[in-house]
C-alpha cells in the first residue's frame, strides 16, 4: 500500500512530475505555486498581456471602416468626368460676343484724312460759351434807359433779398429808378427760376437788368402785363442775389 501510494501519501508520480516541471519552469514561485488540500496546485500561472494586445483589435476596426467609408464616398460621387458648367459656357460666349462688335466696329472706322482735325468738344475755345450768351439777351445792355423805372419783386428769394437786388441795380447797373417789394399774388409762384420780365420796345433795358444780376438770358422775357403797366421792367426774384 505504501509502495502503491508513495511514501509521502501523494498520488503516485506526483513528486517526479513536479521535480520534472519545476526544472522547467520558466517563472519564479508565486502564489498560484501553493498546494491545496489534495497536493495539487491551486491555479496556472499566466504571463500578463500587454496594453498593445487589447488595443490592435479596436485599431483594425477603425482602419478597416474608414477605408470602407472612403471607398463608398468616391464610388458615389465619381459618375465620369464632369461636365463644363453652363454657366461658365454662357459666360464665356457673352464675353466673346463684345470683343467681336468691338472688333468690327473698328474695322468700320476710317481714320481721318491728313489736315482734317478730329471734332473733339474739348478742342473748342474758352469763351464760346460767353459769347453765345450775349448773343442770346434779346437787346443792347449798352443802349439800356438807366432812367426806366424797374421793380424787383421777391417771389421766395429770402428775407431783405428785393432790398439786395434794388442795391446791385443802383449800385453795379447804374439804374436811378429802382424799387424793391414783395411779389403780388398773380406772380407768386408762376416762375421757377429768377425772371426779368420787360414791356414793348425795353429789350435793352432788360437785358441791361438781367446782366447786372446774373440772369439767365433765357429767362428774360416780353410781358404785355409789364407793358401796361407804369414800369419798364419787373424782376422776379426766387432765388438769393449773387
Amino acid at each position: 500500500m505504501l509502495a502503491e501510494s508513495g511514501l509521502d501519501g501523494r498520488t503516485p508520480g506526483t513528486a517526479t512530475l513536479s521535480a520534472v516541471s519545476k526544472s522547467h519552469y520558466p517563472y519564479p514561485p508565486d502564489e498560484f505555486d501553493v498546494r491545496g488540500p489534495e497536493g495539487t496546485p491551486v491555479g496556472v500561472h499566466r504571463e500578463p498581456r500587454s496594453g498593445w494586445s487589447s488595443v490592435w483589435p479596436f485599431l483594425l476596426i477603425v482602419v478597416v471602416c474608414g477605408g470602407l467609408a472612403v471607398g463608398i464616398v468616391s464610388f458615389l460621387s465619381d459618375d465620369g468626368d464632369p461636365a463644363t458648367p453652363p454657366a461658365a459656357e454662357q459666360t464665356a460666349g457673352a464675353g466673346a460676343e463684345p470683343e467681336a462688335s468691338a472688333s468690327a466696329d473698328a474695322e468700320g472706322e476710317e481714320p481721318p484724312a491728313d489736315g482734317e482735325a478730329s471734332e473733339d468738344p474739348a478742342d473748342e475755345e474758352p469763351g464760346d460759351d460767353a459769347s453765345d450768351t450775349a448773343t442770346e439777351l434779346p437787346g443792347d445792355p449798352a443802349a439800356a434807359n438807366l432812367e426806366a423805372s424797374v421793380v424787383v419783386y421777391n417771389d421766395g428769394a429770402g428775407q431783405g433779398q428785393a432790398a439786395a437786388g434794388q442795391g446791385v441795380l443802383s449800385s453795379d447797373g447804374g439804374f436811378v429808378d429802382v424799387a424793391a417789394t414783395d411779389a403780388p399774388d398773380t406772380l407768386k409762384g408762376v416762375y421757377e427760376e429768377t425772371t426779368v420780365l420787360y414791356g414793348a420796345d425795353r429789350a435793352d433795358t432788360a437785358s441791361a437788368v438781367a446782366e447786372a444780376l446774373g440772369v439767365d438770358p433765357a429767362n428774360v422775357q416780353e410781358s404785355d402785363d409789364v407793358t401796361a403797366s407804369e414800369q419798364a421792367v419787373w424782376v422776379v426774384l426766387t432765388s438769393p442775389v449773387g
